[in-house]
Order: structure tokens, then sequence, then C-alpha cells
């Protein structure tokens, strides 16, 4: 892959969001620093001097403002009234997760005592009826501070990277109203998609379609979702970017089914991702996926060349920029290890499958299994101490499927408000589907060895998995030479191989 300008630029501005985790800078001097590069940068003559400048610039405006919305997030009125008792009230942003004595959620606090904030909380709830997502609620109850370092997992700092500095633990609850604005819509469509994409359908069956549709695992099963963490399956579990093109890509095909022109459909997509994004909420792989979506759609209207590596390294820098500390969240370096390793080694895989007896559809599907199996691979590990070594197979089975199930679900949806009858048959053929892919998850995680919990054997299997690479990619680059292509894979044969991964495919 060639590195082009723009790649290189907001690249810089990634790699300043980042290192504000480091360090953070004193503003005013940091931006006439920035400043003067930038001068230096666009009055050199040779362009080899011109872009290292300006990328050195975008840097270091890329720190300071890292700098500054750190401190935004660090800087909590909360704090100070840890160990008070008061009656709050509060908006709930996320579904509620039950646990075995309490229900916790994220949660935004517009009142407390007299106080007025906008600031957000963990609240704990008790266990038994649930306050819907958006609710506004009337608390009563008290802040504590987030508990410290247990048995390896250090709840405060992670609360503290999403902004969270306190706990309230609530006693009594009762709604009060509903939030409204582009939150209150995204609930509406949430509350939308939860009664009638599964409507009629109970218990197991209709859990894993609510997960695969919205990403809501909290009622499953836990031992079923230990199966589809233990087989690298649990990506279907939440939204990720092949559903968020596929929401895109079906409401621009019912726009031009409908006799409709390509803009009209372009601008369906768009209205369609945006509105899915917000009913799943705005996590890291929704954010990067929906602006993937956006800028291929825009770049379409404007006639101008589409560029993957850009999209991602924009979803990237808007994700850093709003919050450094996404750096360090596991669902950001999954979504983005994914799709860069989909990118650079599915091509070279369905290259590699060529001339064997593999159905071409097929070769995409173990491209994209195995691109993302190896690059999540260590994420998996350093954050949840196991790999999978069936994620490949279980994929290759599983995926289908589940692409199947969410379509029909997102169907079943659209159609249960004027034929309820029709919606429920067609919930319950899908109800299949989702037992086929709970079995799936079962099935592989009963396979010996399924995945990887000791850190010398996940030593030994990253040492492996290494060399295997290396010695693939040596001898990929050699038949490329020998048969004349250029090296750094942007000949025609590999826009040819690029085919083989769909800009959506991924996690």
């Amino acid at each position: 892959m060639t590195i082009r300008t723009p790649h290189a630029l907001v690249g810089s501005l990634c790699l300043g969001f980042a290192l504000a985790n480091t360090g953070r800078l004193p503003v005013v001097p940091t931006l006439g620093v920035a400043a003067t590069l930038a001068l230096l940068g666009l009055a050199a003559g040779d362009t080899r001097l011109r872009r290292p400048a300006v990328a050195a610039a975008l840097v270091a405006l890329a720190w300071s403002w890292g700098s500054v919305r750190l401190a935004q997030l660090d800087r909590s009125v909360l704090a100070s009234r840890i160990g008070t008792f008061e009656s709050a009230l509060v908006e709930v942003e996320e579904p509620p997760r039950p646990g075995s004595f309490d229900q916790r959620m994220k949660a935004l606090v517009l009142r407390w005592g007299t106080l007025r904030t906008h600031e957000p909380v963990l609240l704990e709830l008790p266990l038994g009826r649930s306050p819907p997502r958006g609710g506004r609620l009337n608390v009563l109850g008290e802040l504590r501070a987030p508990p410290g370092p247990s048995n390896g997992f250090d709840e405060a700092t992670w609360l503290r990277r999403q902004g969270i500095h306190a706990v309230l633990e609530g006693q009594s609850w009762r709604v009060v109203g509903r939030r409204g604005g582009v939150s209150g819509v995204g609930d509406r469509i949430g509350r939308w998609l939860a009664g009638d994409s599964a409507v009629g359908l109970t218990g197991e069956r209709r859990d894993v379609i609510e997960a695969i549709v919205l990403g809501r695992s909290s009622d499953m099963d836990q031992g079923l979702l230990a199966d589809f963490r233990a087989t690298g399956l649990y990506h279907c579990l939440a939204v990720d970017g092949l559903k968020v093109a596929a929401v895109g890509g079906g409401a621009a095909a019912v726009v031009l089914l409908l006799g409709f022109g390509s803009y009209l459909a372009q601008i369906a997509a768009l209205l369609a991702v945006s509105g899915y994004a917000l009913a799943v909420g705005l996590h890291p792989s929704v954010v990067r996926a929906a602006l993937a979506a956006g800028l291929g759609s825009l770049a379409w209207l404007a006639g101008r060349e589409r560029d993957r590596w850009q999209a991602l390294l924009v979803g990237a820098a808007v994700l850093l920029g709003w919050s450094p500390y996404a750096l360090f969240d596991a669902g950001f370096q999954l979504s983005f290890a994914a799709v860069a390793s989909i990118f650079v080694v599915t091509p070279r895989i369905v290259r590699a499958l060529e001339g064997y007896p593999v159905p071409r559809e097929l070769a995409q599907l173990i491209g994209v299994s195995t691109a993302c199996g190896l690059a999540t691979a260590p994420v998996t590990w350093f954050q949840f101490h196991q790999i999978s070594l069936v994620t490949v197979p279980a994929n290759v089975v599983a995926v289908p499927v589940v692409v199947e199930v969410l379509g029909l679900a997102l169907l079943t949806a659209a159609v249960a408000p004027v034929a309820p009858s029709i919606a429920a048959a067609m919930a319950q053929v899908n109800g299949w589907g989702a037992w086929f892919v709970a079995a799936c998850a079962r099935a592989f995680a009963r396979v010996p060895g399924a995945q990887v919990t000791s850190p010398r054997a996940a030593a030994l299997l990253g040492l492996g998995a290494a060399g295997a690479a290396a010695y693939a990619w040596q001898r990929g680059e050699r038949a490329r030479a020998e048969a004349g292509l250029p090296p750094d894979g942007d000949g025609p044969a590999e826009d040819r191989a690029r085919a083989a991964a769909p800009a959506g495919a991924d996690r």
C-alpha cells in the first residue's frame, strides 16, 4: 500500500490525539509550535520537506487538543459529592446490564439535589423491573467512589476513561419522562426494532435476534455468551461494519427497486445508517462503520474515488479527537485492527486460494475470517486473556446465517406495522436461523482446545503465527516479483483481489 499525503496527514492527527495519553502539553505554547511548523512547511520549496513539517504541525495541534479533551473528561463536579445521599434526575443512556445483585447502566445526571450538572455516572439499581433506555428517572440514592483494582481489573480507571468518576447507587426510582432531540429519535428507532424484529418470539431465539440486530446481549444466557466468546463469534452479537453496511445497502436497494435514482438511494443509505447508529449506540465500531459508509456515499455523490484507508483513518481521528482514552477501549482496538487486517490480509488469502476448488464467495469468507482472527488475537489476549483457535471455521459456518438473520429481522420490523400476522410468520422462520447460530457457538465451543488461556501456549501460538505469516509474505512477494507485479500491492491483480473483501465485511 502506498502512503498518500491525505493518509499521512490524517494519520498525524491520530498520532497526536493518541500521544495526549502519554503526557499533556500546555495549549498556547504548543499551538505556537504547531503554527511555526506549518508555516515552515508551507514555505518550503522542497515537497520532501513540506509534508514532514506539516505532519509534525498536525501532531502538535492534535496533541494540544487531546490534552484539552482529557482535562475535560477528568473534570468532575460529582466527585466532591461522593458520600452524599440525595434525590437526582438522571437520563438512562444504555440498556441495563443485570448482574447477580443489581443492574448497572451508564446514565447522565442532570440534577443532584439542588445542583444542576451534566455529568455521566454508573447507575446501579436493584434487580427487578428495568428502566428504558432514554428514560428520565427520579432516583433516590447515594454517590460512591468506583472500586479500585481487584482480580486484575481496575474498574475506577476503566470508568474514568469514559468520563465517569462516581457510582450512583439508587435505592428507589421512578420514570418521569423521556429524553428528546436526536437521542430521543434513536431511542424510538431502537424500541421499534426491539419490538418488531422478533415479533411473537420468546426465549433464547428472541434474545439472539435482538443481540444480532441491536447488539444487546444482556438478557442472553451467560453460558451461551461464554460459548460465543470462546469461538470468536461474539462479534456477531455486537453491531459491526458488516451490519451497518447491510442496513445502508438494504435501504439503497429498496429505493432502487422502487424505481428511484442512485442519488436518492445514496441519501436513503445515509439516513438509514444514521438512524441505525443512533438506535444501537455510538460505540467505536458503529461510529467507524457509519463514518466509512457516509464518506463512501458522499464520495459517490461528489464523483470522487472512494478511499477506504482514508475512511478508516478519519474514523480513528474522530473517535480519538472526541476522547483520546478511546485508544484503550477494547471495542476500538478490535474494530480497527480487524478492518486494517481485512484490507491487507484478505486479498492475499483469496489470491492464495485461486486454483483450488474453493468458490470465490467461500474464499472471501475464509479470507475475512482469517484476517480478523489474526488481527484480533493479540487484543483478545491482552484484554480478556483468551484466544480462540476455532474462530475461522466457526465464522465461515455462522456468519452467512447471521447476515440472513439480520436481513430478515429488519424486513420483519418493516412489515410488522402493516401486516402483523405475516411479520410473525417471518419471525418464526428467522427463529430457526437464530437457533442455528446459537448451536454453532455451542458446538464449536465444545471442540477440544477451542481456546487458549495459558500464557505459555499463547506465546508459542504467537511465535508460530508470526513465523508462518513472515514465510507466507515472503513467498507472496517472491511470486509477485516473478510475475512482474509491483511489490507494494498496487497492481491490477491486487485491484482484482481487493474485491474479495467487501467494504462492510468487518467487525
